[in-house]
């Protein structure tokens, strides 16, 4: 990755050029054989590492002009620490290629005259003159930074995604991305609801995706489905079949079935982890929930509901997630949340073109699954949930089943 970056970046490639010890992980620049003085007066080593925000999958730029130092504070020839370094104590975790690399502080120095640095060039060296002359001046030749000490890391060889997952790193979750690697998900129906669930899923770092659907992509699917629309290749067609072409670039691990989901689709559950269960007919449902349970696949089931009464009264809907755990199921089921039998005065059927709500049920039942896996903070743990859409009112359920 680095000698691209270095073949598509012209300050990159000084760096490297002019011997500067670089790397490529976890989307940082690490700038290793940086030499400082401790307190005491004593050489030591640490490294500057510097966020890249991605162009593209080549080119990057910067995105402040902070960095980050695995190392303890320098100091200068007055056994003072070197002024203008604002910033303070800070952890950064990156990969695995990076272990020696320490991040214990970041440092804040923005130029005076300009405000920003020009490039990465101008940055690495501004504070390498900072940090590092105080060690030349002292130690001569043993405080050498200049070491031509490259390493080309490569994208880790585990990643499910076929592009850099730049927003984890920038945003330094990594730690919590890494919560959901494991996860084995079925998506069961990709009509409205359901193609948004994968949409989102699509971009977490899960193993498996594995979406069932056994219907064609026709022209209502088109108001209700992210992405961009082919006419001309899409309509007709299997959804699974249009969907695969719209995401097998983007990551792997995806599998599209182009079936019924019912007791006899067990062997395609095999080692699911997680289901979510987008259908709109109860009846279907019904042998889904049967499925999981029999399982003991915990899952999420998503519904809606359009209502307007008579005359020319805008319309009110509601957007619900129930989640079925593998201990709590049955019961949760027994509550009857979820329609298990055709509603045939639901708006829903004919009022299709609602695609923020079919988003917004998606966004629910997506950020319910990461808060049981830990990646976000869960106080009240509802197993089921409504939100309306004429109040912004949403209730839920968080006591045991």
């Amino acid at each position: 990755m680095l000698q691209s970056l270095v073949a598509h970046n012209e300050d990159v490639r000084r760096l490297v050029e002019k011997g500067y010890a670089a790397a490529f992980d976890t989307n940082h620049l690490v700038i290793r054989d940086i030499p400082y003085l401790d307190a005491e007066g004593k050489l030591r080593f640490g490294a500057i590492v510097t966020k890249l925000e991605f162009i593209d999958q080549q080119r990057v730029k910067q995105q402040d002009h902070q960095v980050f130092f695995a190392g303890s504070v320098p100091y200068g020839l007055d056994g003072k620490p070197v002024p203008n370094l604002s910033g303070g104590q800070y952890t950064l975790t990156l990969s695995k290629d990076s272990e020696d690399v320490a991040v214990e502080r970041s440092f804040s120095n923005k130029p005076k005259k300009t405000g920003a640095y020009k490039d990465f060039f101008d940055k690495i060296e501004s504070y390498v003159n900072q940090i590092c002359v105080p060690a030349r001046e002292k130690y001569g030749a043993q405080a050498e930074w200049l070491t031509f000490r490259v390493r080309d890391n490569q994208i880790p060889s585990d990643s499910v995604f076929k592009i850099h997952d730049t927003l984890s790193s920038l945003a330094e979750i990594g730690d919590l991305s890494a919560k959901l690697k494991h996860d084995v998900i079925a998506i069961i129906g990709l009509g409205g609801t359901g193609s948004y669930v994968l949409d989102f899923m699509a971009k977490t770092p899960v193993k498996e995706i594995r979406a069932f659907d056994f219907d064609h992509f026709h022209v209502h699917n088109a108001f209700r489905s992210p992405g961009q629309l082919d006419p001309d290749q899409e309509f007709g067609k299997p959804k699974v079949d249009v969907y695969h072409s719209r995401y097998d670039s983007f990551r792997k691990g995806l599998s599209f079935t182009n079936k019924y989901v019912d007791q006899s689709a067990g062997g395609d559950l095999d080692g699911v982890t997680f289901a979510f269960v987008c259908v709109d007919k109860g009846e279907a449902r019904a042998g889904i929930f049967e499925l999981l349970l029999s399982r003991k696949i915990p899952f999420i089931d998503v519904g809606m509901g359009l209502k307007r009464r008579e005359g020319q009264d805008p319309l009110k809907g509601t957007v619900r997630i129930t989640y079925y755990s593998a201990e709590h199921g049955p019961q949760v089921r027994d509550k009857g949340y979820s329609p298990l039998a055709a509603e045939p005065d639901d708006l829903y059927r004919t009022n299709i073109q609602t695609a923020e709500l079919n988003a917004l049920n998606a966004a629910f039942a997506v950020i319910r699954f990461k808060q049981l896996r830990g990646f976000y903070l869960e106080e009240a743990p509802y197993y089921h949930a409504v939100f309306y859409s004429h109040d912004y009112r949403t209730i839920g359920e968080s006591e045991a089943p």
